[in-house]
């Protein structure tokens, strides 16, 4: 079912793509917004993880540096069916973690150094378990591929914008000036709730299959309680738009706050993850 709804919430997306493309340049608009999208999307793909652990200044880990880490990533996965995956040390005091790569067969699990010294040995395999599940469930394809759409769409309503402000040619398509800029404001706040619904449903099937991967929901239950609580103390040392741009691949959003800024949250509220996984030792599924 969270496969179903993130494909259609994609297929949503890429329409809000070829509208914004055909408002702006009518059918040859929709197109070059398709190609745009595509080639952002090969480019996510192919070095998305490069990129983001390059940006956290992420080290690569084996047995000798990290042993208890590596050798606990490494019985997860085997329990999970999964290769073994390259193991990070983020130099990070918040306490958070993030899976990356293209596939299982070339994905990276990252740990901040704030999360393990926060967690205890079973809360951290939680929290390891559900990075693992993403991996296994595909999120992190999904994920790149909704980030890049919507990052197409911005593009594309501030390419709108301009044309409406210096007289582009979108009066021919059907709502002239005030139609593109009606357009640049709306597109991009909708594909930005459309990312983060996809975001927050592949979070709660990563819960999921990460508790049944370690083997006791509660053990990521506890790790979420305290690294909500972390989260909102240490902030990452990074900048705030990095920080955005890569929050929806963390354990727990590094972008804190309530009220209003929920509806653009990338991770569903902490106290709604542990009900369901606690509803899970009572035998209840989430």
């Amino acid at each position: 079912m969270n496969t179903l709804k993130s494909l259609f919430l994609l297929a949503f997306l890429s329409a809000i793509l070829v509208w914004v493309g055909g408002m702006i340049g009518g059918k040859n608009g929709a197109l070059i917004a398709l190609v745009l999208a595509g080639v952002m999307n090969f480019a996510s793909y192919w070095w998305s993880d490069k990129i983001v652990l390059r940006m956290y200044k992420a080290s690569e880990v084996g047995r000798d540096d990290s042993p208890q880490l590596y050798s606990d990533v490494e019985e997860l996965a085997q329990i999970a069916g999964l290769p073994m995956p390259r193991v990070y040390i983020i130099p990070e005091q918040a306490p958070n973690a993030f899976a990356t790569g293209r596939d299982p067969d070339h994905s990276a699990v990252a740990v901040t150094q704030g999360i393990m010294r926060l967690l205890n040995r079973n809360e951290l395999k939680g929290v390891i378990a559900h990075e693992l599940a993403h991996i296994r469930n595909r999120d992190i394809l999904i994920g790149s591929v909704a980030a890049t759409i919507a990052g197409a769409i911005s593009y594309l309503a501030y390419m709108a914008q301009f044309a409406a402000i210096f007289g582009g040619g979108g009066g021919r398509r059907g709502g002239g000036m005030l139609g593109l800029l009606a357009m640049a404001i709306i597109a991009p706040m909708a594909a930005m709730i459309v990312r983060m619904a996809i975001s927050r449903t592949r979070e709660f099937g990563a819960d999921k299959t990460g508790a049944e991967i370690c083997g006791n929901p509660l053990y990521l239950a506890d790790a979420l309680r305290k690294l909500q609580a972390g989260a909102s103390r240490v902030p990452l040392q990074v900048s705030e738009q990095a920080a955005e741009s890569t929050a929806h691949m963390m354990i727990v959003s590094p972008m804190i706050g309530g009220g209003f800024a929920k509806l653009f949250s990338t991770h569903p509220p902490t106290e709604d993850r542990v009900a369901r996984l606690e509803a899970m030792v009572g035998g209840a599924s989430l």
